[in-house]
């Protein structure tokens, strides 16, 4: 019984829902058409109870029938939840008798009562191609569709000729700066039915090239070219920054298509019993032209702080915190904001104080490519560790760039920061100096007085018994020295032989030190386990004494032992993630720390497999 009055209930209220439900009314109709050509306009509904149905007058418009009404409703129900939608179309098929913008009636539909009005829409009507023969005149006499007179023109095969299917290729500027940017267009012009299209840009000495991104999708506009009504389409843009000056010829670029044509050949008997098709397949081949950039060099002379940017560019910059303490870090952030060749400039150089530790910059480029290049910003991150405490300035950073409109070089500049570093735990504080004046007295320093020097009478020592006796003596320790060290030698291998062939296992013990760290909550301690791994097993292999142990030195070491440039790369590659993770923390440093203990291992094996 309850289950009998639920579906009552259900279907009453799928009854009723349309009454309750907003009822709309919209147009359906093409962009464009051309004077001869039928077309389709639609007014569709959200309901099947409509009372009444009025329409305007198709002024320029041929009407040949309608309105056809058809109906379509579906229902559906998901997870106990039901949901119905159903519609009314009317239909008209006209045609265009007169070219121009020709305005498409509204229309109106009475629903309980109530009237619904729809929007009116705009046609652009092309003149009618110019074609040849009958087909010039069954054209005239508005007879057939806009498809069957394009099939009955379209040749077969290889007979496309080059006026029925081309691309073009236009530059928005053919005389640029170097660096600057110029954006290429390739347009389609079609008047046979195209299916398929692919071609790329070559590689260009000496440009630099981003494609633009496009919809996938190619939508045909008509365009109306010596007479005839092309459907066209922007295939590809391209944006490109020249890298020297002089003429650069872009080459032309050659496109497959796949176009379907009639198959005249084919007996209609034969398409009836399922042996082939009225239409087929073919290849065609189109190329673009080339064309030819004339590049201007940037002025000369070039500022020293010269960026290598080219465009229009504004910086802001921020320094989080403003103040720590010694051998921690701080970062300065400077965001380059605009548009150019923001994908090729370089980072800026920043002055910092001497005192600092400065790692290379972390940039993020949230650029995009336009038609002026990359738009957007990027971030550079510089993290500083100040080793001594005091009161430190970093001036005003200064980024250079070259702005083509202007046809001049721009300096835009940030205000300048200051950090106040406290001493750090457990080491004594050192103070920095902005300015020391040195101020001499003139009674500080006193004349030397000639006649007031006097000379004590002492002992001639040289010559003597005891002058020899020494002699004697030193010559004899000297020997004594000698001959101890060469027994020692003898009886001791050599310490550093020793420590070369002891690093490998040395360095296990520490990476298996920092393998209990991995998930401890110090990360200073992991990574400076590592770091001595590292550092520790390039000391003893190398033979280099902790003051020499600098990155130079373990290059040209590295480099004179035969290890190859790759490994002596990710070795300094891992030394330098380490140093920075440890003031720059991600937000994953678990994941981090295995990442790099993992490169830790594997170098270091590596290493030992080449030095051996």
């Amino acid at each position: 019984m309850m289950r009998r009055l639920y579906t009552l209930i259900t279907l009453l209220f799928l009854a009723l829902s349309p009454v309750f439900a907003q009822v709309t009314l919209k147009l359906q109709a093409p962009s464009q058409a051309e004077v001869g050509q039928q077309i389709r306009i639609s007014y569709v509904a959200n309901t099947q109870d409509i009372d009444d149905f009025q329409v305007g007058e198709f002024t320029g418009f041929n009407v040949l029938y309608g309105p056809s009404t058809s109906r379509s409703s579906s229902f559906s129900m998901t997870n106990g939840r039901t949901s119905q939608s159903s519609s009314t179309t009317f239909t008209y098929v006209v045609v265009p008798t007169s070219e121009g913008n020709l305005k498409v009636p509204a229309a109106t539909v009475k629903v309980g009562g109530k009237t619904v009005k729809s929007a009116s829409a705009s046609i652009e009507v092309l003149p009618a191609s110019q074609q040849q023969g009958g087909q010039q005149q069954g054209q005239q006499q508005g007879g057939g569709s806009r498809q069957q007179r394009q099939q009955q023109s379209q040749p077969s095969g290889s007979q496309i000729s080059g006026s029925e299917l081309y691309m073009t290729v236009t530059a928005n500027r053919k005389r640029i700066y170097e660096q600057e940017a110029v954006m290429l267009t390739y347009k389609l012009y079609t008047l046979v039915n195209i299916q398929q299209i692919s071609g790329e840009m070559p590689q260009i000495d000496g440009c630099h090239v981003q494609e633009l991104d496009r919809e996938a999708q190619l939508s045909l506009k008509y365009e109306r070219v010596n007479g005839r009504n092309y459907g066209t389409a922007v295939w590809k843009q391209y944006v490109i920054f020249p890298q020297k000056t002089g003429k650069i010829k872009i080459p032309g670029i050659t496109f497959d298509t796949q176009v379907e044509v009639q198959n005249h050949s084919m007996d209609p008997f034969d398409i009836f019993f399922g042996g082939g098709s009225l239409s087929q397949m073919v290849r065609k081949q189109i190329t673009a032209p080339a064309v030819e950039i004339d590049v201007m060099p940037l002025p000369s002379p070039k500022p020293d702080g010269f960026s290598g940017a080219v465009g229009k560019f504004s910086v802001s910059a921020s320094l989080t915190p403003e103040q720590v303490n010694a051998n921690d870090a701080a970062t300065l952030r400077l965001v380059v904001t605009g548009q150019g060749n923001m994908k090729l400039m370089k980072a800026p150089k920043i002055s910092f104080p001497q005192d600092f530790e400065v790692y290379d910059p972390k940039e993020n480029n949230k650029t995009q490519n336009t038609a002026t290049g990359a738009k957007g910003s990027i971030t550079y991150d510089y993290v500083v560790v100040p080793r001594h405490g005091g009161k430190f300035s970093i001036p005003p950073v200064e980024f250079c760039y070259f702005d083509p409109d202007k046809e001049q070089y721009v300096t835009a500049r940030t205000d300048s920061f200051h950090l106040a570093v406290a001493k750090a735990k457990g080491q004594p504080v050192a103070y920095a100096r902005e300015q020391e004046d040195l101020n001499v007295l003139s009674n500080d320093i006193r004349f030397i007085k000639l006649n007031e020097l006097k000379s004590e009478e002492t002992d001639d020592f040289f010559g003597t018994s005891s002058y020899w006796l020494t002699y004697l003596l030193l010559f004899l320790a000297f020997v004594a020295a000698f001959l101890w060290l060469l027994r020692q030698q003898k009886l001791n291998p050599n310490s550093w032989t020793v420590k070369g062939k002891k690093a490998g296992k040395v360095a296990s013990r520490r990476l298996k030190k920092a393998s209990k760290l991995l998930h401890a909550s110090d990360d200073a301690a992991f990574y400076n386990e590592v770091m001595r791994a590292l550092l520790g097993y390039a000391g003893d292999k190398l033979s280099l004494p902790t003051n020499e142990l600098t990155k130079d030195n373990v290059i040209a070491k590295l480099t004179e032992r035969g290890v190859e440039q790759g490994v002596v790369d990710s070795f300094i590659a891992v030394l330098s993630d380490c140093e920075f993770a440890r003031y720059a923390p991600t937000s994953d440093a678990n994941l981090a720390k295995e990442k790099i203990y993992q490169q830790a291992s594997e170098v270091i094996t590596q290493m030992n497999a080449s030095m051996k």
